[in-house]
């Protein structure tokens, strides 16, 4: 097992931009540089450019295409202290916080976390043992109890919709959807949840089918306080709501509807990874 991976690490590892650029070159290209015009051959460094050029035509190959830090300007050094920090931070960073450890526009530092977040999207299928739930984000990131001070006896229940699957033990998968109905939860369990896997859940009628779709189904009914038995419960996708809540009203503040898919790919990918001890080398191979 790889020890922590500390900024102080990252500073001897990645002093600068060449020693970046070449551990992306051999994460990209194990084998060497293939040049498309003759084939294999050796590569060597343009100067000036996070450019290869081969040794017997001369054709160009730009690494770094395809990737998120293709036409940056942004020095590499930078991409790879934002990406240490969004593995490392279990709260997230913030742009304003980005922006003052690099010393780059706003602009910049927003950009650069967006980007990373983008890459943070999974597409794998869940098994075992998993639990799925619903919540609400309000625009005021407030419980609901505060919600409904504040916007009425129906405050409980407005904000935004994300539905959540984690495997006990495992991965996550979060998705920012229009609503919680039955049309649109069960297509995503059908899709991202293998049949025959067990699945926990509160009381919600948008479950009560599952058995019928080839799932083995277990749940606790919350309208009657009963949050916990000894054959299941949903405490572990309540322990992930409660984590990007309080980091979206502790670092962020506010989430922009438009982006909330990102963050929510932020918070799960940081779940989904939480046992490991070098977070930031999954990231840093996952976003190249």
């Amino acid at each position: 097992m790889l020890e922590k991976y500390t900024l102080k690490q990252l500073r001897t590892d990645f002093p600068d931009d060449q020693a970046c650029l070449d551990w992306l070159v051999n994460h990209l290209y194990p084998e060497g540089i293939d040049c498309p015009n003759c084939g294999k051959s050796p590569h060597y460094k343009i100067t000036g450019r996070r450019a290869y050029a081969c040794g017997s035509c001369g054709h160009h190959t730009y690494p770094l295409a395809g990737t998120i830090f293709h036409r940056s300007s942004t020095p590499l050094t930078d991409w790879f202290h934002a990406i240490w920090m969004m593995s490392s931070n279990k709260a997230g960073v913030s742009a304003m916080q980005l922006q003052r450890e690099l010393g780059v526009t706003y602009k910049c530092a927003w950009l650069i976390l967006h980007k990373i977040r983008k890459m943070m999207a999974s597409e794998e299928t869940l098994e075992g043992e998993v639990e799925i739930d619903e919540t609400f984000v309000h625009a005021n990131v407030y419980k609901r109890s505060s919600a409904m001070k504040r916007y009425g006896l129906t405050g409980n229940r407005s904000g935004q919709v994300l539905v959540g699957i984690t495997e006990r033990g495992g991965k996550a998968r979060i998705w920012h959807v229009p609503s919680a109905g039955a049309r649109i939860v069960q297509p995503l369990i059908r899709k991202y949840v293998k049949p025959g896997t067990l699945i926990h859940s509160d009381g919600y009628m948008a479950y009560r089918k599952l058995p019928t779709m080839g799932y083995e189904h277990r749940w606790t009914d919350h309208s009657k306080k009963e949050f916990y038995t000894e054959y299941s419960s949903t405490q572990n996708i309540e322990n992930l709501w409660s984590h990007i809540k309080r980091g979206i009203k502790g670092v962020y503040r506010n989430v922009s509807v438009q982006y909330l898919q990102l963050y929510a790919n932020e918070f799960s990918w940081r779940y989904s990874h939480r046992k490991e001890r070098a977070p930031f080398m999954r990231l840093l191979t996952t976003v190249s």
